[in-house]
């Protein structure tokens, strides 16, 4: 693969070209060149996009494929190729496929029918055995066959005991645990969150409470016993400020937020579309600024699109029975650029590749291609046809967006959308 990206301007804080247009020249996954006016070879493929900028490859934190088991809902090999298109060379995969990815087989597995594709793929390996929070799995077998992190997906450990001895035993090999907070008995059969909007819709609301109580009874435990937290997709001013606290008294804590949680409220949820039916639940304005707020100043580490495709059938039926989650790769980008500058949106979309020990490179001569191309500047409406997942899930159909992804250039591989 010998390719020249013209007239590419550079975001990269680490980089000698950020905020300069120049070419950029690869040549078998490698920066060969960069500067300008770059002589074009008769074996390279010239890449000109209009208002082209590459930064350093996106990474994401909290991805669904549905494999195995789900394959309706997602496959690896598609949610792999959205990923590309979508601007991501790295994703973390959740271990919520059927089995349960709980065992060195089955990170060998994802790993496996993930080779050699453009989008690397770090696999999470479940926290308990079958994400039922009864027994640790086997992290240490895990973290050898290639598993970045262990916790279960959208699900709390409710037996403290459980996660103090995890987060102790991972600490002989340098693990992360991932500590979803959401406490299930106060939650209740709750479906969004407690407030106005709940009350005026009839739907059984959800505490900000059944948050803020589980971080902070994890925070309590990880002061006690040291090791590393990650806490993903809070979703309450109160948690950002809880976690704030954790991190000036030294707690080796980070935290994620999804992109719907910064974009989106509980106004959203007038007309009972189950799209918008997500955990933890939409909270209102004043949550979502803090949440802005804590990107800002850097409390909160990163940002997810915490992808999690459901097939029609488990989203198409009454709100109180449809299952949680929407898609988020493909509207990932563009959603941001509508509430945070570009610069921020770059930091934290790849900022979380250092948290979870995955290699990371500069844009330089000499360094792997390992980049997202992408305009910044083009508006657009959301719509069924910017869609690349198998599900349809998502809560940003119809919303004007700011920002698209062209692709990525990455393991090789030049994925770009048609």
């Amino acid at each position: 693969m010998n390719l020249l990206f013209k007239n590419a301007t550079i975001i990269d804080e680490h980089s000698q070209y950020n905020n300069k247009t120049v070419d950029v020249k690869v040549e078998a996954g490698i920066i060969t060149q960069i500067g300008h006016n770059s002589i074009t070879e008769p074996h390279m493929e010239v890449i000109e996009l209009e208002n082209l900028h590459i930064s350093r490859g996106w990474f994401d934190s909290s991805v669904s494929f549905g494999e195995p088991g789900y394959e309706d809902r997602e496959t690896l090999a598609n949610g792999l190729n959205t990923a590309a298109l979508s601007g991501f060379t790295n994703v973390a995969v959740q271990p919520n496929g059927n089995p349960i990815a709980d065992t060195q087989a089955d990170i060998h597995f994802i790993s496996g029918k993930a080779a050699n594709t453009a989008t690397s793929v770090h696999p999470i390996g479940a926290l308990t055995k079958g994400s039922v929070g009864n027994d640790i799995a086997e992290l240490f077998d895990m973290k050898n066959a290639g598993a970045v992190a262990f916790g279960d997906y959208n699900k709390a450990v409710a037996d403290a005991n459980i996660l103090k001895i995890a987060l102790q035993y991972v600490q002989d090999f340098d693990g992360l645990v991932i500590a979803y907070a959401q406490d299930d008995k106060i939650k209740g059969k709750g479906v969004v969150h407690e407030g106005t909007v709940s009350t005026r819709l009839g739907l059984k609301g959800i505490p900000a409470l059944a948050e803020e109580l589980q971080i902070a009874r994890n925070l309590f435990l990880l002061e006690y016993t040291g090791g590393k937290m990650h806490i993903p997709t809070i979703s309450t001013a109160k948690s950002v400020q809880l976690i704030k606290e954790a991190k000036v008294k030294g707690l080796n804590v980070t935290c994620s937020v999804a992109v719907h949680h910064l974009v989106l409220t509980d106004a959203v949820l007038t007309d009972f579309d189950t799209c918008y039916k997500i955990t933890p639940p939409l909270r209102p304005e004043a949550d979502r600024q803090a949440l802005i707020a804590g990107v800002l100043d850097g409390t909160i580490d990163i940002i997810t699109s915490d992808h999690n495709p459901i097939d029609i059938e488990n989203k198409k039926m009454e709100f109180d029975l449809a299952k949680d989650g929407t898609i988020g790769l493909e509207s990932a980008f563009g959603a941001l650029l509508t509430v945070l500058p570009l610069e921020t949106v770059i930091k934290k979309l790849t900022a979380g590749k250092k948290l979870f020990g995955i290699e990371d490179h500069v844009i330089a001569e000499g360094k792997p291609a390992s980049f997202t191309l992408f305009n910044p500047d083009v508006k657009y409406t959301f719509g069924k046809q910017n869609i690349l997942s198998k599900s349809k899930n998502s809560a940003f159909l119809g919303m004007e967006l700011q920002g698209k992804a062209y692709g990525t250039c990455n393991n090789g591989k030049l994925m770009l959308k048609k």
